[in-house]
């Protein structure tokens, strides 16, 4: 079983993504969208815009004279958050399916914004720096990742539970996941820190979000479906039933979800 992208998902997997967005998303990417202060007028990229938790409410803090252009790899998380901005009245947006690492907009961006969608840049290193050639000077980044302990012991779980049920995951699995590698080098205050000034950032901050969220059976599933782990995930309906139902059972009926994440905030050095 080789590691699919969300791209790759069904329409429902945007739906479930969604589910979990009161209580993690919501939450965590509005706070991203305060740390980027935003501005009226101003021009903003969101990485990885999944299905809109930061890109409605940076649109409604640039308003009619900025724009948000939405980048993201999952054309029905897009569609979703299309459909959130039409119903809100929100002209100031535009959607674009792609790949954050490649995109080529007609201008430069005040703020690139992203809410975990680092975690799932292929190459993290070589592709952040390029998106950060988007940015004007003096332009600033916010994002989220998850803390250290986070999503414990749930992915250990999935990751047993896809054996048990006789599925196959790559060998290592934890460790060859893009997102897993990640979200293991970005996992602490210190390390992103370091991170963000090793690209060349200054006025680098980062604050600790904690976050537990009690998980019901079915919002578990969800978020197996809504995070970097869903790339281990089986194609066949029949195997991804039988991982369903043994996650459950593994996970029992009162699961709580450590969602621990940290907030951090950086600006381009402006030309001199």
């Amino acid at each position: 079983m080789t590691a699919r992208h969300a791209a790759t998902l069904p329409a429902s997997g945007a739906e479930d993504y969604d589910r979990l967005a009161p209580a993690v998303w919501n939450p965590v990417s509005n706070a991203v969208v305060a740390a980027a202060d935003i501005l009226l007028g101003e021009r903003v990229l969101d990485v990885h815009a999944a299905t809109g938790a930061g890109t409605v409410p940076a649109a409604q803090l640039a308003g009619p004279a900025g724009h948000v252009d939405a980048v993201e790899r999952s054309s029905a998380m897009l569609s979703l958050a299309k459909t959130k901005t039409e119903a809100l009245g929100l002209g100031n947006v535009s959607f674009f399916h792609a790949d954050p690492a490649d995109w080529n907009p007609a201008e430069e961006y005040d703020a690139v914004i992203s809410s975990y969608g680092v975690s799932l840049l292929e190459e993290l290193d070589p592709d952040m720096d390029r998106i950060l050639t988007l940015l004007r000077p003096g332009g600033r980044i916010a994002l989220s990742t998850w803390d250290e302990g986070a999503l414990l012991p749930f992915g250990d779980l999935l990751l047993e539970t896809i054996r048990e049920t006789g599925g196959h995951p790559p060998v290592e699995a934890s460790t060859v996941l893009v997102f897993v590698e990640n979200y293991r080098r970005l996992a602490s205050a210190q390390r992103l820190h370091e991170w963000l000034q090793a690209r060349g950032l200054s006025d680098v901050s980062v604050e600790k979000l904690p976050l537990t969220v009690p998980l019901e059976p079915d919002h578990a599933w969800s978020l197996a479906l809504a995070s970097g782990y869903r790339g281990l995930l089986p194609e066949e309906p029949e195997e991804l039933a039988r991982v369903r139902g043994a996650l459950m059972t593994n996970l029992g009926d009162d699961f709580v979800l450590n969602a621990d994440s940290l907030i951090a905030v950086g600006s381009l050095e402006p030309v001199r």
